[in-house]
């Protein structure tokens, strides 16, 4: 593969997941904000200049969910000012953009999968952003894959699963939501399937979904996660109410990956898979 790939946000879950997959391949450029802040328009413009890109996978986001009620100007710049500069450069450089977005672009009020032209409509201010950003690419330019996903998790930063092993560690038992339901998805399964539609040389513009396979509450991820890593904590099951978040989230938000699955030939692991396969790669570290 003789193309160069720059990922932005690359300290986040799915950009080091992504350098460490990549580790040992000379193709991958990895920056984040202290590197290259993508919403300085002309150190955009001076590193587009002097590196000759081909693709960019972006994996920069403003993902504090519920943070975002009480910071919406910074989730907006960063999910959509950031976006509409990239796609600047897209157009100016001939440059392909895989863009990551999210589940919560939907309502949750859909009792099946949601695909890739359900009619979106976000209930809180990362939804809202997130949907702007993905506005800003559709209207503007003509390469680009946005890449929707769900409850991202990976052996990089702070996530449920980690959490979860934390917490119960501590305590006898643990609340946990049960009904918002959805699909876990490990960031190292995404990213090898990023890559692997990079060196496919096949590149269909478009919106695609990618979660892993099978349905989850996170009463049910949770439990899971304590099976496996043997802790002895109970996990009680409550309604999203009564945990009482700041943001609003979709009580369904499944994701149908038949798209992704045919145009690309993916595979998809089971979400209860690749958590036994995460927590036996992290080992002693978890």
């Amino acid at each position: 593969m003789n193309k160069t790939i720059l990922v932005t946000g690359s300290n986040g879950q799915l950009g080091s997941e992504l350098r460490k997959l990549t580790s040992g391949t000379n193709n991958f450029m990895f920056t984040d904000v202290d590197e290259l802040d993508l919403l300085n328009k002309k150190k955009l413009l001076e590193f587009f200049k002097q590196n000759k890109i081909d693709y960019i996978i972006n994996c920069a986001a403003y993902t504090a969910v519920d943070k975002a009620e009480t910071e919406p100007d910074i989730a907006c710049r960063i999910n959509v000012e950031s976006v509409h500069n990239l796609v600047d450069i897209c157009n100016k450089f001939n440059v392909r953009l895989i863009h990551i977005s999210t589940d919560f672009v939907f309502d949750g009020t859909k009792s099946f999968p949601y695909t890739e032209s359900d009619d979106t409509n976000p209930l809180n201010v990362y939804g809202v952003t997130k949907l702007m950003g993905e506005e800003k690419i559709v209207q503007n330019l003509d390469e680009y894959m946005i890449l929707r996903t769900s409850w991202l998790y990976s052996s990089f930063g702070n996530n449920f699963v980690k959490t979860i092993i934390r917490l119960a560690r501590k305590n006898e038992f643990l609340k946990v939501i049960f009904d918002q339901i959805g699909s876990p998805t490990y960031a190292k399964d995404l990213a090898v399937c990023i890559v692997h539609i990079i060196e496919s040389g096949v590149f269909k513009t478009g919106i695609y979904n990618y979660s892993n396979e099978g349905v989850a509450g996170w009463y049910d991820f949770a439990v899971e996660i304590c099976r496996l890593m043997q802790i002895n904590c109970k996990i009680i099951p409550i309604t999203a109410k009564e945990y009482n978040a700041a943001a609003n989230k979709p009580y369904y938000s499944l994701l149908n990956k038949k798209k992704i699955k045919e145009e690309y030939d993916v595979e998809i692991p089971h979400w209860r898979d690749s958590l036994q396969k995460f927590i036996e790669e992290m080992g002693d570290k978890l």
